[in-house]
This record gives structure tokens, sequence and C-alpha cells, in this order.
């Protein structure tokens, strides 16, 4: 199960808030902001619409005081999935109520989840797993399942001991250890002076609490001395390891799953938490305000951010995910004051979508790239602000055109190229390889003929494309006369045409891939690394 479509009327901390166009690959939906701005509501939404199937009551309506902003008005709860079905709640009279013929739609748990210590004994009370019976009634409330966890394993390993045939003892512990270690060294590193394994898990007996046992370095730790960090991670691996059998598909949320980490913790648990144990039908919504997961959820492809920071939920609200290059994603994480302050010596230069990690990759000194939303947003960042840099893509400016505007923002640039991916994928870059059978002459009138052939769809471009241009409606930096683009590309000249004809989307790079070179290796060139120095260094 994966939502596509949420929507909260009189729901605590809303009024009216939807939450839009998350697309229907999503696997991880992070939703970021302060603390008090909403987040956690939204998991409170759906553990009332988990406790419906089991009720067949109401949980809005069984806790109106907890539920409802506005206590003389009717709350409303609207989930919609991608495959279209919805689960609908009102507690207003008469109101009715759409529910899904569908078990374990949802398994959440809170951030009351830390357990410092072993000292439960056995549960007397009956268990129902299937059903997720010893959740907590509130999300609010603490959430006791860990040693649940630890009691159900234990009877699952002793019942498969004595009924599966042709396995060790040995084979079987195992193969309960062995997923969680393989997922601490994902999580952790390699290193085993500093990374955690687990040795064994004993059952409560005779009275006792139950055992667990691991190895760091050349030390066997109990549980109740690892660090608060550690017993979080090994709390949520041992869950779902436990439970995850019974939501294959399924939408998981997850308060704060950074706590007590640090920032590296924070980015890896997250990352295996999503490629290894969140099944790809399922979706995992989580909540947090640490850089850790921002910068994962910025990276992976099937991640969403939903920015709840700033908003007034006294009025109608609509949030949809925010554009993952933007620099204000890490506000909430690190304030741009702090940023500035972290770099103070460093020139901090702005660019286009992702193109910072390969940037940064350079290592020039004193430099520092970040990557944000477009070139519009690097514009009129830098006009406002001139703690740091501007570069964007050349596009379709005219020389006359780069030239005014360098000289009226100095501390913006312009490539001398239509876009990054021209210096990379350029005749001389690409020399500078030493590629087996490249023939540089060769290689160039293949980009000649790709040129000529979508020379007229290019030509239809340069007007529209010029249109969106901010730098443009500044009428002091005005160039109308367009004519120099177009000679430039009806030109056979490399030196003329290739400031101008996109490397990115109008080169078929179906030429290159008997090669297969990768990004990594074009931008470690020397004949790359000084055409980024040139324009560099001569910034202020």
């Amino acid at each position: 199960m994966k939502i596509k479509e949420i929507k909260l009327e009189n729901f605590k901390r809303f009024t009216n808030l939807s939450i839009s166009n998350i697309p229907n690959y999503t696997k991880l939906v992070l939703m970021t902001g302060v603390n008090g701005s909403g987040k956690s509501c939204i998991f409170d939404a759906f553990e009332v619409s988990s406790l419906m199937k089991e009720n067949e009551g109401f949980a809005l309506a069984d806790n109106k005081e907890y539920y409802s902003k506005d206590k003389t008005v009717s709350s409303k709860i609207i989930i919609k999935f991608i495959n279209d079905e919805t689960i609908s709640l009102t507690n207003e009279s008469g109101g009715g109520i759409e529910i899904i013929e569908k078990s374990n739609i949802f398994y959440g748990r809170s951030s009351l989840r830390q357990v410092p210590q072993l000292t439960k004994i056995v549960s007397k009370r009956h268990i129902n797993f299937e059903k997720d019976s010893d959740r907590p009634r509130l999300y609010i409330d603490r959430d006791e399942r860990f040693e649940n966890d630890i009691d159900k394993i234990s009877k699952t390993f002793l019942k498969e001991v004595y009924t599966l045939k042709g396995i060790t003892v040995d084979e079987l512990a195992n193969k309960y250890i062995s997923k969680i270690n393989q997922g601490f060294k994902r999580i952790f590193g390699e290193n085993e002076a500093t990374s955690l394994s687990l040795i064994s898990i004993i059952p409560s007996l005779e009275g006792n609490p139950p055992e667990i046992k691991f190895k760091k370095g050349s030390s066997e730790i109990h549980y109740n001395l690892l660090s608060s960090g550690e017993k979080e991670i090994f709390n949520l691996l041992l869950n779902l390891f436990s439970r995850s059998e019974l939501y294959q598909d399924s939408v998981y949320f997850i308060d704060e799953l950074d706590l007590h980490l640090n920032t590296n913790l924070q980015y890896t648990l997250l990352k295996e938490i999503i490629d290894n144990w969140i099944p790809d039908n399922c979706q995992l919504w989580t909540a947090s305000h640490s850089f850790g997961f921002i910068d994962y959820a910025r990276e992976a492809e099937n991640a969403v951010i939903l920015d709840f920071n700033e908003k007034n939920y006294d009025l109608p609200q609509i949030i949809s995910p925010s554009i993952k290059t933007s620099l204000d994603i890490f506000e909430v994480a690190i304030p741009k004051e702090t940023i500035f302050k972290l770099f103070a010596n460093k020139k901090l230069i702005l660019c286009e979508n992702l193109n910072d990690k390969f940037y940064n990759l350079l290592n020039l000194e004193n430099v520092v790239f970040v990557g944000v939303k477009d070139c519009r947003s690097i514009f009129l960042a830098i006009r406002k602000e001139t703690k740091f840099y501007g570069l964007r893509d050349r596009d379709f400016f005219t020389d006359n055109e780069k030239q005014k505007i360098e000289k009226k923002y100095p501390y913006y640039r312009i490539l001398d190229y239509y876009c990054f991916e021209n210096y990379i994928y350029h005749p001389e870059n690409i020399e500078q390889l030493n590629l087996i059978g490249y023939n540089k002459e060769e290689y160039l009138n293949e980009i000649i003929k790709q040129k000529n052939e979508r020379i007229d769809y290019i030509f239809t471009d340069i007007k529209l494309s010029r249109n969106n241009y901010e730098e443009l409606k500044e009428e002091k930096i005005k160039d109308i006369d367009i004519s120099s683009i177009i000679i430039a590309l009806k030109s056979n000249s490399l030196a003329d045409f290739y400031k101008f004809f996109s490397m990115k989307d109008k080169f078929n790079k179906e030429y290159l891939q008997k090669w297969n070179i990768q990004i990594e290796q074009l931008i470690k060139t020397n004949w790359f690394k000084d055409k980024i120095n040139e324009i560099i260094k001569i910034l202020p």
C-alpha cells in the first residue's frame, strides 16, 4: 500500500490540511519541520485509521478531546492510496465511514519506544501479533513492544527447533542472528572494533528478564550497557524482523527514527531500513529534522520530502513534495546563518540541481558548492545576499548578455558553454581519458551531425526558454537580438555552436556507450578542473 493523498479537517493541529502529489513510486516520505509543526499529527491520523477495522467503532468519536481541534465541529480523515482505494472517516452525526476490507494496512511506532534496560518477565497476557494488539492505544502512550518482540522470536525459534528437520540448532540460530548482524555492518560499518554484532538472545527464564549479548571488538556487551543509539537501532531492527512478515503490503510510520544517532548513523540507518527492511510495495513515513535523514531523502530517487515548517495551520494549507535540490530543505536541520559560519573562510557557490556533488569532487581550494532548485533560485539568492556566489548554466544567453550580467552582478557567473554536461562531454575532455579507439575528429563530427539534425527544434526552443530567464527581466541587461545565437548554431565550428547546443538533452550519448564512461571519470581530468577553475578564479 502506498499513499498518494491525505486530507485532514479539524484534526489535531490542522484546520484543513491537504497533502497531495506524492508520486506512485514513493517508498519514503520524510516530513520535516520544527517541533510543534504538526508532523506527528499525521501519525495520529494513521493510528486512528489502523484502529478502525479491529474496533468496528470510531476512535475519533471515542477520543474527541484528543483528536478534534474544535470540539464543536466534526473531524474528518481522508486517505487515498495509489490503487485508488480510500479510507474516509468522520465523527459528525450520521457521517459515513469508508474503510478498506484489508488487514494490516498500517504499522506504526511512536518515539516513546526506548527500553533502557531489560526488566520485563514474559507477559502472561495473550498478544495477538496479527492484530498488533500490544500497540499503544494512543500515539502519545509508551510503546512496549520491544520485549514482546524478544518473546515472539524466542518462541518461534523454539518451535522451529522441534519442527524443522535437517537443520541444526546452530544453523537455525544463525538464521535469526545473521540478518540483524548484516544490517549492523551496513549501518555501523565493517570495522570490527567499532561495529556491533549480536551474539545471543536468551528469553526470560525462571523469573529472570531476557538476556541479550553483543560483541564489539574483543568485548562482550550486555544489552543494558549499549549506548542509547545502539539500543535504538537494535530495537528497530528486531521489531521489523519479528513483525514485517505480517505487513507485506502496508504503510509503515515510525516517528523520530533518528533518536540518539549522529549524522552518519542517521543516513546509514534510514538507507538500511528502506533498502532491506521495508518491502518494495510498502511505504515508510517518518518525521525528522536531522541532517542525515534530509541528506538521504534528497539523494534517494524513491523518496519525497514534505516541509511542514512555518505554516499557519489555523488556515487551509496544501503541502506537496519539496524541490529536493533547494538549499531551503536543510534549513530545519542547519540554519543558513550556521552554514555561513561553518564556511566563513570559503567561497560558498550556489549551483544548479545536483551538480554540487560533482563540483565538490574537484576539491578546489577554499570553495564549497551547494546545489539549489534551479537557475532562477540562484539568481534571486545572489541578488539578496552577498554571503555566497552563484554559478548557473549558460543556456541561451548571448555573449553580450553574459558580459553585462556578470558585470552588474560580480558574485554571479555564467558557464561559457550551454550546461555542465557540455564540459564533461567536450571532445577535449573525453580525449583526456585516453580511451582505446577514441577518435576526437570522429566524435566531433558525430556532435555536429546530431546538432544539424535537431537544429530546427533548437531554434523553436530558444525564445520559449529565454522567456523564463529572470536575468532578462532586468531591462538594463536585456538584449532582444538573438541573431548571434542563430548564426552560431548554424556554424559547424565547435567554438561557435557548442556554447548553445545542449549536451545534456540534445545529444544522444549512444556513441559513447561502448566505453562505459562514468561522470566521476570525466570530472577528474585536468582539462575539466582547469576550465572550472578559470571561472572560479575571477570571482571577487
